[in-house]
């Protein structure tokens, strides 16, 4: 796969508006797809970083918060995912899988390049906007001032989470994984997510308040 792919497909993607072809009744399901790339197809893999190629990137932006880095890993995680589509056994959805490699790539870059960085729980916009294209309206100063010091210390407080309890908690609250999707994502039993959950969530809400901040402010 040629080294710019995945960011042309990108480009195409924000010029022409985000992939409606993909969304026709007619358009090949995402395990077709995967079928099809499995054995050999190019194109049919093209359709699939145009399907999640901003989704993708906003993962990996929420993670690094920086634009450039963010383009990296993306690209190298679609390389890596087309190097390794045949061995994808379709346990778990693509995108699912496609996921696990951008967080892996963009967690060790965080630590390679930035140690000390934090993840920012911003997922008030990641859902539905791409965080390159925000573009804000005139801010209140107190409740700016109020919102980045609610961030600061949720992102504290995400940081100081175990892996496997972190990892869980952002797969669920930000990304909206099902617990049977969580459980294939991450190789662990159903009854674990939902134990690293709960876990995750109590340890945060009493982080949070132990500092002052409501558990509804950081909603």
């Amino acid at each position: 796969m040629a080294g710019g792919s995945s960011r042309s497909a990108r480009d195409r993607v924000a010029a022409k508006g985000a992939g409606a072809a993909e969304q026709a009744e007619d358009a090949p399901s995402d395990s077709e797809l995967v079928r099809k790339a499995r054995e050999g197809s190019r194109e049919a893999f093209e359709v699939l970083v145009r399907r999640f190629s901003e989704r993708a990137y906003r993962v990996a932006f929420r993670i690094l918060r920086d634009a450039d880095q963010s383009e990296d890993v993306l690209q190298d995680a679609f390389i890596k995912a087309y190097r390794g589509i045949r061995k994808f056994e379709q346990r778990s959805a693509f995108y699912t899988w496609l996921y696990r490699i951008v967080v892996n790539l963009a967690l060790d870059r965080r630590r390679r390049e930035r140690p000390g960085t934090r993840v920012e729980w911003d997922d008030g916009v990641a859902h539905e906007i791409e965080p390159r294209a925000v573009v804000g309206q005139p801010p209140d100063p107190d409740a700016t001032a109020r919102r980045a010091q609610v961030r600061r210390i949720l992102s504290e407080g995400i940081q100081q989470l175990p892996d496997g309890q972190r990892e869980v908690l952002l797969l669920r609250e930000v990304e909206g994984l099902s617990y049977e999707e969580i459980a294939k994502a991450m190789e662990i039993s159903k009854g674990t997510v939902m134990s690293r959950l709960h876990y995750a969530r109590r340890k945060l809400t009493s982080f949070l308040r132990e500092r002052g901040v409501s558990p509804e402010d950081a909603a």
